[in-house]
Formats: C-alpha cells, structure tokens, sequence
C-alpha cells in the first residue's frame, strides 16, 4: 500500500452540486437519479454546505404514515430550506491531503464525506465508499 497516496487520486471530480436556493424536491431527484448519497451546497463559487441523503431521510415522515410516500415527502420538503437542513461548518481537505488523513478524519466524525477544497474552489469530494473501494483495490 502507498503510504503518501494524495487524496486526487481517489476522489470524484464529476461533481453534482446544489445551489443553496434549490429545493429538498430538487436535492431528492438528484440524489435518486444519481445513485449517490452527499452533494456539496454552493452559493457562486463558494462551499457552504453538505447535504446527505441521510439529512433527507431525518425531516421526511412517509415511512411514518399510510398516505402517498412522494406527495407528503413533497409537504415536508417544502417546509424546509436546503440551508435549515445541510450540515454547515464543514471540514474540508485539499487534492494533496493523503488519504491516510482523510481516513483519520472520517473515522473519528459523524459523517461520511468531505469536500476537496483548493484555492476556495471545489476541486472533488471524497466518501467512506471511496476509502473502502481504494482499500479493497490494494488486496
């Protein structure tokens, strides 16, 4: 195993991002059409925020209730901003930041994604999965 592997060469760069405007509606389509779990929140060029699916699954009330799943989760989503509800204060690493690091970072912290920051711009973001699937590509 590379021992001082930069973090770039794990990372996604195809990134998908919210707007701190867009709705819970638009986050939950991106989420489920992308087969993905964490998107970046941005206002212009700045990082301001995550969203995780999880942040998604703790407002909305469907499994709770008989009635139509999409049309309540729809009801709720709308009584809230992306902003009331994305993690705020974020902890971020840099394209050089060894992934000996990241993995220090997200084993002591309650989330599971970190966005990659260079000269104030997003530059990728970096999961627990891409940690697993980096380890099991060393064996």
């Amino acid at each position: 195993m590379k021992k001082r592997t930069p973090i770039s060469t794990i990372m996604s760069t195809d990134l998908i991002t919210l707007n701190h405007n867009d709705d819970l509606v638009t986050a939950e389509k991106l989420f489920k059409e992308n087969h993905i779990r964490h998107i970046p929140v941005v206002n212009g060029d700045r990082v301001i925020g995550m969203l995780s699916y999880t942040d998604l699954l703790r407002i909305s009330f469907a499994d709770a209730i008989n009635e139509d799943e999409k049309k309540v989760d729809i009801v709720v989503y709308n009584m809230f901003t992306i902003e009331q509800v994305m993690v705020k204060n974020l902890i971020s690493v840099s394209s050089t930041t060894i992934i000996k690091e990241v993995a220090e970072i997200l084993s002591k912290k309650e989330f599971h994604a970190l966005p990659v920051i260079d000269d104030g711009k997003l530059k990728g973001i970096v999961t627990t999965t891409d940690l697993i699937n980096y380890l099991i590509a060393q064996f």
